[in-house]
């Protein structure tokens, strides 16, 4: 399977700015690569690029080490010749067709001869745990039905790339998790290079083996999905990988108030290099642990955070618990995996490992982690009244 390279590409529509700005990105051979972002980061554009549905307004795509798209060479490889394979997030099946038939459409373009596109067809529909449905038609089968036959579909001609964008935004929830499962065992048994089109997290976390994360059309990090979700380049990628999201508040500037004076002074009396560079200091809210005791302020023990705050809202959720908290003034959000007995209004005491705590400079860069590597423990001690 090839790798995908996108050099200096830049993408416009008439005198906006730039859907994808001067973007360079290698998406490894045989990777399951997500492309992260808000609406309107330009994912699907970069997505429609690299198969070829829009043009380019300056770089150069090659896959495989060869060249499908370059401005300044006045290459353009047509889409139906650069043997990739494209699943919509609408299906896009001919109605009047039989889902054998829709499968089979691309090998009857290619000529294909009868007795093979019937094996082929039906191999793919088998793969894809579908082929009880060969003789029926789209719309006798759910959604979650429609979008097998569409990857089916995609499957069947042996694409070099497996193009999928936002394929399971249209399903229910548990269809959803069904469809995240059958596509990371396709993956795994085909070891296709896919790329794969989402704005929503939980299926870039889920699947992928590598996330691009996008924002006004500039990757703003390229790593492993929990590489991105423990180390985030910056503030942006913080907020935007998580859910609830990464707490994020100012420090050192002046103005702090007392709780972010405070954060900002612990920091620095362990890390004085950080002085006058630091000013974002992030938390995730599973790295909070709390107990129902609401001791004095003082000094707090080796290596750790400790701070006193205020209960606003219990949200259960089954698995886990959030709770949003007011730390003078500063909101916060934890979540739980053990029972939380806390009620809005209830002061409670919060402590976070300086580990835990992830840094960034004025320009919203990740500055150095206190330790190389996190140590594995519960997310939340214990409720102790």
């Amino acid at each position: 399977m090839p790798t995908i390279a996108l050099t200096a590409v830049r993408k416009s529509y008439g005198s906006h700015p730039p859907a994808i700005d001067n973007l360079d990105l290698e998406i490894p051979d045989g990777s399951f690569t997500c492309l992260l972002g808000p609406s309107g980061c330009g994912k699907t554009t970069t997505l429609r690029m690299i198969a070829g549905l829009e043009h380019l307004d300056a770089g150069s795509i090659e896959v495989g080490g060869r060249v499908r798209d370059s401005v300044e060479s006045g290459v353009f490889v047509p889409p139906e010749e650069r043997d990739m394979g494209l699943v919509f997030q609408n299906y896009a099946l001919w109605p009047h067709l039989t889902v054998a038939r829709n499968v089979e459409f691309g090998l009857r373009v290619r000529k294909v001869r009868a007795a093979e596109r019937a094996e082929r067809t039906m191999k793919a529909l088998k793969m894809m745990q579908i082929d009880w449905a060969a003789d029926r038609y789209p719309a006798q089968l759910s959604g979650g039905q429609q979008q097998r036959v569409s990857l089916a579909r995609a499957l069947v001609t042996d694409p070099e790339v497996l193009l999928l964008d936002e394929p399971l935004s249209n399903l229910d929830a548990q269809l959803r998790l069904e469809m995240r499962a059958e596509l990371k065992r396709l993956h795994d048994e085909t070891g296709h290079t896919i790329v794969f089109v989402t704005h929503d997290q939980l299926e870039a976390m889920t699947m992928a083996t590598h996330v691009v994360v996008m924002n006004k059309g500039e990757v703003q990090q390229l790593a492993p999905p929990l590489e991105v979700y423990h180390h985030p380049a910056n503030t942006f990628v913080a907020q935007f990988v998580g859910s609830p999201p990464m707490n994020l508040f100012d420090v050192g500037t002046g103005d702090d108030g007392p709780y972010r004076g405070a954060v900002h002074d612990r920091v620095v009396a362990e890390r004085g290099e950080l002085n006058g560079v630091l000013r974002t200091v992030g938390i995730r809210p599973e790295s909070i642990r709390l107990s129902a005791r609401a001791t004095a302020a003082g000094a707090s023990p080796d290596g750790v955070l400790e701070f006193d705050a205020t209960v606003t809202t219990v949200l259960p959720t089954g698995s886990s618990t959030t709770v949003s908290l007011d730390a003078a003034d500063t909101e916060l959000y934890l979540v739980s995996f053990l029972p939380v007995s806390a009620v809005p209004g209830e002061t409670v005491r919060c402590s976070v490992d300086l580990t835990d705590l992830h840094l960034f400079d004025g320009a919203q860069s990740r500055l150095p982690d206190f330790a190389a590597t996190r140590p594995s423990k519960e997310n939340t001690a214990p409720w102790t009244s």
